[in-house]
């Protein structure tokens, strides 16, 4: 009958996991390193008949790490023991149960379980749904909320962000909808993990304009939102707003973000990446101080380098020091632009910041015995419909 129904088995198995963590005099914790091996089940010396109990915290930490590893062997076992201890209904060790279950790709099992509880939390609840959508059995997971909410029970922020995981998988508009107006409800629409969950769904049915409302509306966006949403304006076809979005988070210097963006544009088959689009990368990382990981995209690009690249990176070395990738950065440039003495500067201004002074100095010198120029620096002002340009030289005639 198996080991739900196998009381004589239940026992022996009990009996069997006692006496092995009895004897092997160090815990629950240890037990479970030799799990791999299998000597603590092997040994026939280890399996004796003795009545020695472990308490309920090292039957957890079994379990745990049974589902950890994915040892439903041993989980059974545990299992088994559990009923044996009289925590066949403790909620604590049930939910524990179910997550190793569903672990293991035994969503009966867990529902099992889940169904003979006499008190299910919401940690029993969100622990089913999420297994079963990680498990890819949405519709049973869209089922079990439904009853979930028709008992009333409380929800959380992860109940609604593991079933929206299931309305995204089954393209469910209707059951998105009505999730999404029980956030709101219960003022979670805002909330970073639900309301990434809701733009995923609104996304991938081609509700884009929904969609963008529920990003505007999330106050803290993390990365996975970002690129969520950068995902669902190039699905959707929305190109020019998807590098629009891939140039703003250049401005700002969300690194993570960008880095998203980049390789979502990189693996995707419509927008092809262009030599722009490696230059905004370039100019992330190295304004995050990340400059030796600019230089290797710089290296690896299907693209011949640009000025801007160049430029931006040494721009970067001056920030943060790197002498020794401002030298290479600034040969790269003189060969680019031999006539710009702006690289010669910026160069000097990279030793005079890294203490080098006799190295600026030179480095000025070159510039001037090069014949390389720098364009001086102007502004400009608006005065009666009209803009007017100066530059330093013109500065008194500007305050007279």
């Amino acid at each position: 009958m198996g080991i739900w129904f196998n009381r004589h088995a239940i026992s022996q198995c009990a009996r069997s996991l006692i006496a092995v963590c009895s004897e092997l005099h160090f815990g629950a914790r240890s037990f479970c390193n030799n799990l791999n091996n299998g000597i603590a089940l092997k040994d026939k010396k280890l399996v004796r008949s003795g009545r020695n109990l472990i308490d309920m915290f090292s039957l957890h930490v079994l379990l745990q790490q049974c589902a950890r590893r994915r040892c439903l062997l041993i989980g059974k076992g545990c299992h088994a023991l559990a009923i044996h201890l009289g925590l066949a209904a403790d909620t604590i060790t049930c939910n524990i149960l179910i997550n190793l279950y569903t672990k293991c790709g035994m969503n009966d099992c867990a529902h099992h379980v889940f169904d003979a509880m006499p008190f299910k939390s919401i940690v029993s609840w969100n622990t089913m749904i999420a297994g079963y959508t990680c498990n890819g059995d949405d519709l049973q997971a869209l089922k079990l909320f439904s009853k979930m909410h028709q008992e009333g029970t409380q929800m959380s922020e992860f109940t609604l962000s593991s079933t929206l995981s299931a309305c995204a998988a089954k393209f469910a508009t209707i059951e998105c909808k009505q999730l999404h107006t029980i956030a709101m409800k219960l003022a979670l629409d805002s909330n970073s993990f639900v309301g990434t969950a809701v733009l995923d769904v609104y996304a991938k049915c081609n509700m884009i304009n929904d969609a963008c409302l529920v990003f505007e509306k999330i106050s803290e966006k993390t990365a996975v939102t970002w690129s969520t949403f950068f995902a669902g304006l190039v699905q959707n076809g929305l190109h020019e707003d998807a590098l629009r979005l891939f140039q703003s988070s250049q401005r700002e210097g969300l690194v993570e973000e960008a880095r998203c963006y980049f390789s979502l544009l990189i693996s995707d088959q419509i927008v092809e990446p262009n030599v722009l689009h490696y230059s905004c990368m370039v100019d992330v990382l190295g304004r995050s101080g990340k400059t030796d990981e600019a230089l290797e995209l710089i290296q690896l690009m299907p693209f011949e380098p640009t000025a801007s690249m160049w430029g931006s990176l040494l721009g970067s070395c001056r920030k943060y020091r790197n002498v020794g990738l401002a030298r290479l950065a600034a040969e790269e440039l003189f060969k680019l632009e031999p006539e710009n003495g702006g690289n010669h500067a910026l160069l000097s201004d990279v030793y005079a910041a890294s203490g080098s002074w006799e190295d600026a100095v030179l480095a000025r010198k070159y510039m001037n015995d090069s014949g390389a120029k720098k364009d001086m620096g102007s502004s400009w002002i608006n005065t009666k419909g009209k803009a007017h340009i100066f530059g330093r030289e013109q500065k008194e005639e500007l305050f007279v």
